[in-house]
């Protein structure tokens, strides 16, 4: 008992000496950093945890400690003693480690999280998962053959065979390092490329070369890949950050404010008076259907008309011939007065619930099918998100050539992860994500956009491929990004100036939404024709139609 009684004193004290120590510290060397590593939220992680979880590598403190990720340590410090000896300037290993303890807190700045390690723990993981990931980078690059820079660097590759020599493990690697989670501060791999380079430029230059070669990989737009924007290192956070500043463009958060100010362009008056009056009179006739149908409703299922009804259908409800009309024309006549309180308590409590707000925001925009028999076209665009546009003359909706493959699902969800995590700016990331969740349904909506350049199918089947979209509606906040909401209004709005899709609506508003009524007419006719025949069978009426000749 004294024992874990002095243990437990003892881990208070230390606990104590390190908050102090902590305090006084950010006090003196306040830099300002913003968090920028984040834990991915819990609504995204429960719709998909492999997306967001490391299956291979960890990096970074916040999966460490996973014991199924430890057979990846032997190769971190592989890397690690070959980084010692690439050092122009014979630096030791924990030369390196001591100039990263010297960063502790702007390390410890960088995430989200409280870190329950020491300084000289973290700084050892930090130099050891740099140079790892850094060595992983070059494979990235020098595979892709676009860095000459990395030619020099190229003869270590040869001791990574054993991780990365295959198509699987190089994705399952490939797959971690963009996590969320899993992210390392830049800062810390532009500091291990120093401690290998002889200059902070030749450093920076050969870790833009590597990033490239890895946003060339994973990129999900691949015609950015052809024009890759320029970003400046020093202003990234973390590998993924760049990935977001290299996919997402500033511009359409720029232009937010600027549109917000902006009238939407109206549609020019018509000029032809066959036109207006083509306008004018289907307002009319439109009103009037309305009216005649509510008018006829209205009498049929007046009191007067349910009382004179109700006597003779009770008696032809007993006979076997009109049993199948009697539930058809009770809803019709008889609803108001049957339906119990209690179950029309329960119809306005629906009613009231269906009219609020969803909690997530859902686009609503026809799918790709619908949109291709309405005779809209699918071309691919020049560059990425910037470059959605619908044409209303030509009916075609450019959209950017979206990759698909086996990382392409973990890096979109880690991309709308670290957007919505940020908690500032409009989530246009996320936004391109529900626009293509909302025009693909299915394995059809997939093959049309294939066909027509959109979507490059990596994976095993155009289905995975829907799939894969439509698993990507999650989101945490609502936002408006006004560029890619503007293309959405005018899909619809040209959507829904079809006049197959106005009269598709008439028949469902006016025709199947008023079945009671089709089926009493129905029923009427039915009855005055048995009333006929029975007429004529006790009257003879055929005979008095077609008289005997004398």
């Amino acid at each position: 008992m004294a024992s874990n009684s002095s243990s437990s004193n003892f881990d208070e004290i230390r606990w104590v000496v390190r908050i102090r120590r902590t305090l006084d510290e950010e006090l003196e060397d306040d830099d300002g950093i913003p968090v920028a590593i984040f834990k991915v939220p819990r609504s995204l992680m429960a719709s998909d945890p492999d997306s967001y979880t490391p299956q291979l590598v960890a990096l970074g403190p916040y999966h460490c400690w996973r014991p199924e990720l430890h057979e990846m340590e032997r190769f971190k410090l592989s890397a690690a003693k070959r980084a010692k000896r690439f050092s122009p300037r014979d630096l030791q290993f924990h030369d390196l480690v001591e100039q990263l303890t010297r960063l502790e807190q702007k390390i410890r700045a960088s995430y989200h999280s409280y870190l329950d390690f020491n300084g000289e723990t973290l700084a050892w993981m930090m130099a050891i998962d740099a140079s790892f990931l850094l060595e992983f980078l070059h494979i990235c690059a020098v595979q892709l053959g676009k860095m000459k820079i990395l030619r020099r660097v190229s003869s270590r590759m040869s001791h990574l065979v054993d991780y990365a020599g295959t198509k699987p493990a190089h994705n399952a690697v490939l797959g971690d390092i963009i996590m969320l989670e899993n992210q390392i501060p830049l800062f810390v791999l532009r500091k291990m490329m120093e401690f290998q380079s002889e200059s902070s430029e030749i450093a920076d230059e050969i870790l833009l070369s590597m990033l490239i070669g890895l946003f060339r990989e994973v990129s999900p737009f691949s015609n950015l890949t052809e024009d890759v924007p320029e970003i400046q290192i020093s202003d990234c956070a973390h590998l993924l950050d760049f990935l977001y500043q290299m996919t997402t463009p500033k511009s359409i958060e720029s232009s937010e404010i600027i549109e917000i100010h902006e009238e939407i362009e109206q549609p020019p008056q018509i000029s032809s008076s066959t036109k207006r009056f083509a306008h004018r009179l289907k307002h009319y006739l439109s009103k009037l259907i309305k009216s005649l149908i509510h008018f006829t409703k209205q009498a049929i299922q007046s009191q007067p008309v349910k009382t004179v009804a109700r006597l003779p259908w009770t008696i032809l409800s007993t006979i076997p011939a009109f049993a199948i009309l009697k539930q058809p024309a009770e809803i019709l006549f008889f609803r108001d007065e049957e339906i119990p309180k209690e179950t029309e308590s329960k119809n306005r409590n629906s009613n009231h619930n269906a009219n609020r707000p969803p909690l997530i925001e859902e686009i609503t925009i026809p799918s790709v099918s619908e949109l291709s028999k309405a005779g809209v076209r699918f071309s691919p665009s020049a560059g990425g998100i910037s470059t959605i546009t619908f044409d209303a003359k030509t009916a075609t909706l450019h959209l950017p050539t979206a990759r698909l493959d086996v990382n392409t699902q973990v890096t979109l969800r880690n991309l709308v992860a670290y957007e919505a995590s940020r908690g500032s700016g409009p989530l246009v990331f996320t936004r391109y994500t529900e626009l293509m969740n909302g025009i693909v349904d299915s394995e059809e909506d997939v093959r049309l956009l294939r066909e027509g350049g959109v979507i490059l199918n990596h994976l095993k089947s155009d289905e995975e491929a829907a799939a894969m979209w439509n698993g990507m509606s999650k989101s945490i906040r609502l936002s408006r990004v006004l560029a890619l909401d503007k293309v959405i209004e005018e899909v619809n709005e040209y959507y829904d100036g079809l006049w197959r899709v106005k009269m598709g609506r008439i028949v469902n508003e006016y025709v199947y939404s008023s079945w009671p009524l089709l089926a009493l007419m129905a029923a009427a006719w039915l009855l005055f024709l048995i009333a006929l025949q029975v007429f004529c069978s006790l009257f003879g009426c055929f005979r008095a139609l077609h008289p005997k000749h004398s």
